[in-house]
């Protein structure tokens, strides 16, 4: 086969690359300008990809993430475009163009597919993220590294803190009483797992006044609802801040925490920040060198498993995360990772997972196998192609 590939710098692409090597595969690499440009509705960028498509063929082009603007391209050459979407939210998703008949829209939170099928989206399909776990086999650990990284509990994330995140600020300005309504709602998120609340508590009149001081604009192209966006992407990152933050100040009161994140933490003086970790060979030996690995989910997460996750267990660390409903179409709860149903929860779990040394390694080891048989990048593209074209 001949693969176009929209290289950008993303998560997974170097695996997925191998993985299509392994096959023989022949890959092109086009070098996709998702920061520099607009990725919707670009006449220019749309007629740079339609010559560059028709000086050769291809069996499909991919993308991790999925962009109008190369469907586009891609429906005027009638060449299939293949998309794998990691991020959320992620708008684009909510473009007209979702429709097209070249798409294959391969999505990794189930939660979202379902809310696409259900506007009449066919191009739509579930696909979790992998873990590569070969590579992650290869990664011997040394006294060195057990010196550096051993913890009780390690996070590597972003605490939704940094200003490029704070959309919420945006609503500075608002009535006294839209800002209690939505702190309550908020709160009541916070507590809340497996289930998204904000979009459809946001009434008319909030949403008015949200857009008084913090106007938004429609996309030409687009299909999402103002509720959709204010609830994604201002106030499920605000959730998810406060989330994150109370529980690792309320964990790091009791135990060693060690955070991996861009920013700087004064409002943790007990968890020791420790930078950010480089994804490709740093963060699976943190996972490895964690007695527990936290997965905090972003709120805009509507029932999906982080790709976090995926990399935790198919690096053989033990994994304690938030309630998702996909888990459990894939793995099994107290045998290949555990969930926590609230604070208190977590705690306990926290405490009696740090004290069973032989319970903790077993369930790590589970979740391991599991992942190395059926949650790799080869599993993924097989399905990929299996949809594609009917066959492995």
């Amino acid at each position: 086969m001949k693969i176009l590939f929209m290289e950008w710098k993303s998560f997974g692409q170097i695996d997925i690359i191998e993985e299509f090597r392994r096959r023989n595969w022949d890959v092109t690499y086009y070098p996709f300008p998702r920061e520099k440009e607009n990725t919707r509705l670009n006449q220019e960028l749309c007629e740079k990809m339609i010559r560059f498509l028709a000086e050769d063929s291809y069996d499909f082009v991919f993308s991790f993430n999925y962009f109008p603007v190369i469907s586009i391209a891609c429906n005027a050459c009638k060449v299939k475009y293949v998309s794998w979407t990691f991020d959320s939210p992620f708008i684009q998703l909510y473009s007209n163009t979702l429709s097209f008949p070249y798409n294959y829209v391969f999505v990794f939170d189930k939660g979202t597919c379902m809310d696409l099928w259900s506007r009449g989206m066919k191009t739509v399909y579930y696909l979790p993220m992998a873990a590569p776990v070969e590579r992650y086999d290869t990664y011997c650990l040394t006294e060195e590294m057990h010196e550096k990284y051993d913890t009780q509990i390690s996070f590597i994330g972003s605490t939704y803190q940094e200003k490029k995140n704070r959309f919420y600020d945006k609503l500075n300005g608002i009535s006294a009483y839209t800002k209690g309504y939505l702190d309550g709602c908020i709160q009541a998120q916070k507590g809340i797992y497996g289930a998204f609340l904000l979009e459809n508590a946001l009434r008319p009149e909030m949403v008015q006044d949200m857009m008084r001081v913090c106007p938004l604009e429609r996309n030409p192209d687009g299909f999402e609802s103002f509720e959709w966006v204010y609830a994604h992407y201002f106030l499920a990152r605000h959730v998810t801040a406060l989330e994150r933050g109370e529980i690792l100040e309320m964990l790091s009161e009791k135990y060693q925490v060690d955070l991996y994140t861009h920013d700087n933490t004064p409002y943790l003086p007990k968890v020791n920040n420790r930078g950010k970790a480089e994804a490709l060979e740093e963060a699976p030996i943190i996972y490895k060198c964690s007695k527990i690995n936290l997965n905090i989910s972003l709120k805009s997460i509507l029932t999906g498993i982080p790709l976090r996750s995926f990399e935790i267990m198919g690096s053989g660390g033990f994994l304690l995360s938030n309630y998702q409903a996909d888990y459990s179409e894939h793995f099994v709860a107290g045998e290949d990772y555990v969930y926590y149903s609230d604070y208190e929860d977590l705690m306990r779990k926290a405490e009696y997972y740090l004290s069973h040394d032989r319970e903790r390694k077993e369930i790590a080891e589970n979740g391991y196998r599991k992942v190395r048989e059926a949650h790799t990048y080869r599993n993924r593209v097989d399905t990929i192609i299996q949809v594609l074209y009917g066959m492995v």
